[in-house]
């Protein structure tokens, strides 16, 4: 792709566009990612809902970048330099530029994009990566996952499900793997979290009658459900949404994606280089996921700490 023109406006490959609209959706889950339906024979007493039990995560890449060709392509034909990339992914194009810009290589040198960013992340040159962004929406995931999510902080941002405004009511739940394999854990595991369920079901109720004398209504139920909320377990799902950059994800995938990470993470941090490795494969094609002799998988790379 020549960089050193205006470019026209939707700029893509067969299979990859920026505005969603070809084969490879912008809006992509994470594989094999699914809810399960109640069991049977789990309705609560007193008509209550039954506790609708989650156990695989959902991971959608709802957001990538643009780029804006004219204005690249402005700035080189001003500068008497000109640029061909072989990339039609805005991140990978984006980081190539930084690069270039740096030692003003722009047309000189190596001139596929991969061996570039190969050589970028082979020299640590981490903070071209910065420039790269996505955004996630993660669902089927427990408090306890963006507990520890959220302690990754340089080159995040994040906006969560709120427990005061949202009705947990009607809210499912999150099972560990080695509870739900153990017919007397997950009976046990279950007794919990129904009692947990009802209890927050009643204090709403109760708390609704003590605050009927708000006159907002919107405060009124706020104060109820921020009260209630407390007796919820760490089990209760929620949902998360993500910015980050390809550095800030390396790190997090190289953290998480690891044989010392709890389960649950790992399996996000797993199907969020899955399905990097598809968008910007320059970026994540170092990683490799390895089998434990337990059957779960873990990332590897040659090239951590960028």
């Amino acid at each position: 792709m020549n960089l050193n023109s205006s470019w026209p406006q939707g700029w893509g490959v067969e299979g990859r566009n920026c505005v969603g609209e070809q084969s490879y959706n912008l809006f992509t889950p994470l594989e094999g990612a699914s809810y399960n339906e109640p069991a049977p024979g789990e309705e609560s007493s007193g008509g209550r809902r039954a506790v609708n039990i989650i156990r695989e995560p959902k991971v959608y890449l709802v957001g990538r970048q643009l780029v804006d060709e004219a204005a690249i392509g402005g700035f080189l034909a001003e500068y008497g330099m000109a640029w061909e990339t072989d990339t039609a992914v805005g991140a990978e194009m984006l980081a190539e530029a930084a690069g270039r810009l740096c030692y003003l290589s722009y047309g000189k040198g190596r001139k596929d994009n991969r061996q570039y960013l190969a050589n970028i992340i082979e020299s640590k040159h981490g903070s071209v990566l910065e420039h790269a962004v996505w955004n996630f929406i993660i669902a089927g995931v427990s408090r306890s996952f963006t507990h520890e999510l959220v302690r990754h902080r340089a080159g995040f941002g994040y906006s969560q499900l709120s427990q005061r405004y949202v009705d947990e009511s009607t809210a499912n739940f999150i099972e560990p793997d080695v509870i739900a394999e153990d017919e007397h854990l997950h009976a046990r595991w279950l007794r919990a979290i129904k009692a947990a369920h009802e209890a927050y079901v009643e204090l709403v109720e109760g708390l609704a009658a003590k605050y009927k004398n708000v006159p907002d209504r919107t405060q009124r139920r706020k104060l109820a459900r921020q009260a209630a909320r407390s007796v919820l377990p760490n089990a209760t799902e929620t949902m998360i949404f993500v910015t980050a950059n390809a550095r800030a994800l390396r790190h997090f995938i190289e953290m998480r994606a690891s044989e010392w990470a709890d389960v649950e993470i790992r399996k996000v941090a797993l199907g969020i280089l899955r399905i990097m490795q598809k968008e910007a494969p320059s970026m994540f094609g170092d990683y490799r996921v390895v089998e434990l002799p337990d059957g779960t998988q873990v990332a590897r790379t040659e090239h951590g700490k960028v």
